[in-house]
C-alpha cells in the first residue's frame, strides 16, 4: 500500500496539475489542463471554491481547510467534515431529487468535492438584497425541507439504516460544535469572537444579555438541538446555502449536518427570510421595498404552508418506519388516529420552529458570522435601526413560541417594528 498523501490546500495554479487526471474533469471540461481557467470565488467561512473552466464546460472544486477560514489557523477544524457534506448531499440528492449540485468526485484525504457548476444561479442572499421576486423559491424550500426532514426520519426510514447513518453523523462532533455555541451560547453574554454593529446597539444588547426568560429558552432551545436526533438536518439551511435563478432553486453546503431536530432547519431557513425583511429599508437607494417586504413575507408564508402540505402527505404515503405504524391506525381503519398524531407532530415543529428562527437572528447580528442582508448597508445608523428591529422580533419569537398561533400574528409584529424606530 502506498502512503497517503499529506493534506495540500489546492492554488489557482495548482489545481490543473493536480487534478487534471481526474476523469470528473476531464470528461467535463475538457482534458487539456492548458487551457483550464481557475478562479477561487469562496466567500464563505469555512472552504475554498474554485470555478473551473475548460473548452468543454465548468466545474466546481470545493476544499476543505484545517481551520475556519473566516478565523484563520488559531481555530483548527478537522477536514473530516467534507465526508460529512459529501454522504449529506447523497442523502439529499436521492430525498429531493434535483435539489442539490451533482457530485462527480469526492477525495476524502484531501476534502475535496467537485460537483456541478450551477449557472447561472446566483445565491440566494445576494438576489434578495438586490430585491430580485423570484417566484419558485417559497415552493421548492419548502418541498426540499419537507422531503428531506420527512425521508432521513423514523417516520420513513428503515430503524436500522436510520441508526447507521445515526451513528455516521454522530462523527461530525466539531462542526455541532460550532453551531451549539455560535447559535445558542455566544450571543448571550460577552463571548470573545462577537461583535455588533455599532455603540447604538449597546443598550438594547446589554438588555437582551440580561434577559432571563431569553437565556432560559435560548438554551432549552440548544438541549432540543443536542439532544433530539430526530432526522438527518442540512445544519446550515439559510439564504446564503442556496442558488437560485427564476426557474430552478439549488440546495448547498451541507457540511453541517447531522441527525437533529426537524424543526432546526425549517426555522434557520424562516428566520433568514425574516432578516432579509428587516434589511430592506437599507436597501432602498433605488427606491421603496415596500413591494419586496410583501413579497418575503409570502414566501415564509408559502414555504410554511407547502412543508406542511408536503409533510403531511408523506405522512399518508409514506410512513413505513418505527413511529406512528400504520398497523395502530390506517389498518385498523383509524385513519383519524393517524391524522391526530400529525397534527401533534406539526404543532411541535411550529412551536419549535419560531424558537430556533429567533436565536438564528440573534447570532447574526450579535455573534461571530454576521450575514450580507445587514452588512451590506453602508449607514450605520440606519443599519442598526434594521438590526434592532429584528433582535427585538427574535426575541419575541423564542421567549413566546408556545403562545404564537399563526404567521399572522408574527407577521403583523414584524410589520409594527419594521415601522418603529427601535433605538
Amino acid at each position: 500500500m502506498g502512503e497517503t498523501k499529506a493534506f495540500e490546500a489546492l492554488t489557482p495554479d495548482t489545481l490543473p496539475q493536480r487534478l487534471g487526471s481526474l476523469p470528473a474533469l476531464k470528461d467535463r471540461i475538457g482534458a487539456d489542463t492548458t487551457q483550464w481557467r481557475v478562479r477561487e470565488v469562496g466567500d464563505g467561512n469555512l472552504n475554498l471554491v474554485f470555478i473551473v473552466d475548460g473548452g468543454a464546460g465548468s466545474a466546481i472544486v470545493k476544499q476543505a481547510l484545517p481551520y475556519v477560514r473566516l478565523v484563520g489557523e488559531s481555530w483548527p477544524l478537522p477536514l473530516k467534515r467534507t465526508f460529512f457534506e459529501y454522504h449529506a448531499l447523497v442523502r439529499e440528492g436521492e430525498r429531493a431529487p434535483g435539489m442539490v449540485p451533482q457530485i462527480f468526485h469526492f477525495d476524502a484525504g484531501q476534502a475535496i468535492i467537485v460537483m456541478e457548476f450551477l449557472s447561472p444561479h446566483i445565491i440566494l442572499r445576494r438576489a434578495l438584497i438586490e430585491g430580485q421576486q423570484l417566484p419558485k423559491i417559497g415552493r421548492d424550500l419548502g418541498l426540499f425541507a419537507a422531503r428531506t426532514l420527512f425521508r432521513g426520519s423514523d417516520f420513513a426510514m428503515e430503524a436500522r439504516k436510520r441508526k447507521e447513518d445515526l451513528a455516521l453523523f454522530a462523527d461530525n462532533v466539531e462542526l455541532c460544535d460550532i453551531t451549539e455555541n455560535l447559535v445558542f451560547s455566544d450571543p448571550y453574554y460577552e463571548a470573545k469572537l462577537n461583535h455588533h454593529t455599532s455603540p447604538q446597539l449597546d443598550g438594547l444588547v446589554a438588555e437582551l444579555r440580561a434577559d432571563r426568560d431569553l437565556k432560559v429558552e435560548a438554551q432549552k432551545l440548544k438541549h432540543l438541538f443536542a439532544t433530539r436526533a430526530e432526522t438527518l438536518l442540512h445544519g446550515d439551511l439559510h439564504t446564503g446555502s442556496v442558488m437560485v435563478t427564476p426557474q430552478d432553486t439549488r440546495v448547498i453546503d451541507s457540511e453541517f449536518a447531522f441527525y437533529g431536530p426537524i424543526a432546526f432547519d425549517v426555522g434557520m431557513m424562516l428566520a433568514n427570510f425574516w432578516m432579509s425583511y428587516f434589511s430592506q429599508r437599507g436597501h432602498e437607494a433605488n427606491g421603496s421595498r415596500d413591494a419586496m417586504r410583501a413579497y418575503l413575507l409570502g414566501v415564509v408564508e408559502e414555504i410554511w404552508a407547502t412543508f406542511r402540505d408536503e409533510f403531511s402527505h408523506l405522512w399518508r404515503t409514506e410512513r413505513s418506519g418505527i413511529l406512528y405504524q400504520r398497523a395502530l391506525f390506517e389498518d385498523r381503519d383509524d385513519a383519524l388516529g393517524a391524522e391526530q398524531a400529525l397534527d401533534h407532530v406539526l404543532h411541535d415543529i411550529w412551536v419549535d420552529l419560531l424558537g430556533f428562527a429567533g436565536v438564528e437572528i440573534h447570532r447574526r447580528i450579535l455573534g461571530l458570522a454576521h450575514n450580507a442582508d445587514f452588512e451590506t448597508i453602508g449607514d450605520v445608523e440606519l443599519r442598526s435601526r434594521c438590526e434592532a428591529s429584528a433582535l427585538k422580533f427574535g426575541r419575541h419569537l423564542a421567549v413566546n413560541r408556545r403562545h404564537i398561533h399563526s404567521l399572522v400574528e408574527v407577521h403583523g409584529l414584524a410589520q409594527r417594528l419594521e415601522k418603529e424606530t427601535v433605538i
